[in-house]
């Protein structure tokens, strides 16, 4: 009775000499000799950006917040239309200032503005205008255009007014001061005698207001409730 091949040796030949395919245990073990893959669509989530020699990691999503901007087209549309060169890391290049760029991704990322104090405003739309995000540029020019509104109206002035008046005058002088009027203090200065009556305590009224009587050229006349306050001033 005739043997069997041993156990352990290969597998003769089929026909032509070829040998025959491998069993099914040994295919196995060559696919998992090469181990996990991790899949690429999680690489691909981030991008790495070199700003004039300084690096900047942000996600796809938050690039492409505005659909038309400079970085969008760069990093999500990435194609011939747009091409631009990497570095050794793989980084897109921008040559632009670097400082400035921190505002940018910021407001991509959360919507705000948001500029230190040692960063010109004037950079920051320059900046949002080149990576063409219209919504930012709208937001920096108004910012720059309330600046130069406050200062051009210059610092706050104020006129001041001293009222003489009687204790029971007093409350309802103070209850009906408006036109932006203010009490600032209260100055007891005795008392006058009055025939006939008893003796009436005596105050100075020191009120104030803001000094803005005119708007784009037109002079605003005081209201009857202010000319009032004025004509008692008058009288010390």
């Amino acid at each position: 009775m005739a043997e069997g091949p041993p156990r352990g040796r290969t597998p003769s030949p089929g026909p032509g000499g070829a040998p025959g395919p491998p069993s099914p245990r040994a295919a196995g073990a060559a696919a998992g000799s090469a181990g996990p893959m991790s899949p690429p669509a999680a690489a691909s989530k981030w991008v790495r950006l070199n700003v004039g020699g300084t690096y900047f990691v942000s996600t796809r999503q938050t690039l492409c917040r505005e659909p038309k901007s400079f970085l969008c087209r760069l990093c999500c549309q990435d194609g011939p239309e747009l091409g631009s060169d990497k570095d050794e890391t793989g980084a897109y290049l921008i040559d632009r200032d670097p400082t400035y760029f921190g505002p940018i991704l910021n407001y991509l990322r959360h919507g705000k503005l948001i500029i230190n104090k040692e960063l010109a405003e004037e950079g920051v739309l320059e900046e949002a205008e080149f990576y063409n995000i219209a919504s930012l540029v709208r937001l920096v020019k108004e910012r720059i255009r309330d600046n130069e509104n406050r200062t051009s109206q210059g610092p706050v002035k104020h006129v001041y007014r001293v009222l003489q008046c009687q204790e029971e005058e007093l409350t309802q002088m103070v209850s009906t001061m408006s036109d932006g009027w203010k009490f600032e203090q209260l100055i007891s200065i005795g008392s006058s005698y009055n025939y006939g009556n008893e003796d009436q305590a005596e105050f100075l009224c020191v009120v104030s207001r803001e000094l803005n009587n005119s708007t784009n050229g037109i002079v605003k006349e005081p209201s009857e409730k202010a000319k009032i306050l004025q004509e008692r001033g008058s009288r010390m």
